[in-house]
């Protein structure tokens, strides 16, 4: 069995590229959903048509005793992860004045709340361990805000100091923490943009792939990256 990396939010989109990217190149991978159990699925015999290992759980990142418990279970009988990507998150966008309470609360609780859910249960394992790799996911909106987005925003920039707190203390353990931020990705919200808009706001000119997220994500994960932490890796087009 080779190395096994916990993916956050990996029936779709960036998490899902991760985790097949991660297996691609030799990792064995703990998938995880809230909801999206039939996706999720998918993916799973993707991976295993990979010939890599692979398993599945089902929680709230936002519900701190269910991960725990989910988490530590899995371990017990699995043994600990090397690596977490903590890719989970979700938008509620609204301009400030307009902002329900509830996409705010829901917006922090499984962005920000949702790293701590997460990380928490497996961080003393990870440092017994004496070695271990943890990203987690920012945005540019994390780094430079964004017009209707102050909840999101709060939340990535709160995983960037986080993250750079958190790498300082496990750095002796071996343990990398570190950040990527990706900008505009093909996603069904961004096929809505007009190119117009996608060109002023990004020097490349187009949004990003997933797969490119992803491949900063297995950079960070690979024995090259081992000097690397406490970094906010933006993949974003040039856009700041």
């Amino acid at each position: 069995m080779g190395k096994t990396v916990l993916i956050t939010g990996s029936s779709r989109g960036i998490g899902k590229e991760t985790a097949m990217y991660l297996a691609q190149n030799g990792f064995d991978i703990v998938l995880h959903c809230n909801r999206n159990k039939e996706k999720m699925l998918e993916v799973q015999k993707a991976i295993e048509a990979m010939g890599r290992t692979v398993r599945v759980l089902q929680f709230d990142v936002s519900d701190r005793e269910q991960a725990k418990q989910v988490l530590l279970d899995d371990i017990e009988k699995n043994g600990i992860y090397y690596g977490v990507v903590v890719n989970a998150g979700i938008t509620a966008d609204n301009l400030f004045p307009l902002m329900e309470d509830d996409q705010w609360d829901r917006v922090i609780n499984i962005n920000l709340n949702g790293f701590f859910n997460t990380i928490r249960p497996l961080i003393m394992p990870m440092i017994q361990n004496r070695q271990g790799r943890i990203v987690a996911l920012s945005s540019v909106s994390g780094l430079a805000g964004n017009k209707g987005q102050v909840n999101y925003s709060a939340s990535k920039a709160g995983i960037i100091g986080a993250v750079k707190s958190l790498s300082r203390e496990v750095a002796k353990r071996k343990i990398t923490v570190n950040c990527v931020a990706p900008g505009m990705i093909e996603s069904d919200m961004t096929a809505e943009i007009p190119f117009e808009m996608i060109k002023d706001a990004v020097p490349m000119g187009r949004v990003g792939t997933a797969k490119e997220v992803a491949s900063a994500i297995n950079y960070l994960f690979s024995e090259d990256a081992g000097y690397i932490t406490g970094q906010v890796i933006s993949v974003n087009g040039g856009m700041f």
